[in-house]
């Protein structure tokens, strides 16, 4: 009997930096969690002293229980991509991933949906997927669009900037299901945008006055 294919959802940075030894990759959504920069990041894209934002899944009614005043609807839809790692490398990969998954995140398995002529249907059943549960150290919680923006805007690690990390991940999304709506995603790059905006007048006028 063959062993079963190792495969892992990706719905933050692994969607625009894929793990290795891909062999078939598959877009689709999941139910019952939401997609929150709820997560510090100490190793990536921040450092211990000052750790950035980066996003993990949080159980929806977990979510509701804990988040308070967030001002997003309940229909957006977490999409992400399924990777199948060629079993020649899967313990290679789970070990890579392991690693670069470290700050707080751990192994659940999850179901993976699509639509095929308007029809819902499983495409993966119980693919690996790293979250960040509640529990975890890192775990940040409920922060307004604003306090979040001004941390990811100012945040840098290791990985590079963390609002790289943020633009990067939204034009994917964008890419992956135009149709899908991410209010909590695209709200944040909105404002760190108007960030960049606003830095880049502000160090025109130092220019022109010095």
């Amino acid at each position: 009997m063959s062993e079963k294919p190792y495969v892992v959802f990706g719905y933050g940075s692994l969607i625009f930096k894929p793990p290795p030894h891909v062999v078939a990759q598959d877009p689709g959504y999941l139910k019952g969690y939401v997609r929150r920069f709820a997560q510090k990041s100490h190793d990536h894209r921040g450092t211990p002293e000052n750790p950035g934002r980066v996003v993990t899944l949080v159980h929806k009614e977990d979510w509701d229980a804990f988040s308070g005043s967030d001002p997003f609807p309940d229909d957006d839809v977490v999409w992400g991509i399924a990777y199948t790692i060629d079993p020649l490398h899967a313990i290679e990969v789970r070990d890579y991933l392991d690693y670069r998954e470290k700050d707080g995140y751990t192994l659940e398995e999850i179901d993976v949906y699509s639509l095929a002529d308007g029809v819902e249907r499983v495409v993966v059943q119980n693919a690996h997927c790293y979250v960040g549960r509640n529990d975890n150290p890192s775990f940040i919680g409920f922060e307004s669009i604003e306090i979040l923006a001004e941390r990811i805007w100012q945040s840098v690690g290791p990985s590079g900037r963390n609002k790289d990390y943020l633009y990067q991940l939204s034009t994917a999304i964008q890419r992956l299901a135009p149709e899908s709506y991410d209010s909590h995603l695209f709200a944040l790059e909105a404002r760190c945008k108007e960030l960049d905006q606003e830095s880049g007048n502000y160090d025109e006028h130092r220019r022109l006055i010095n």
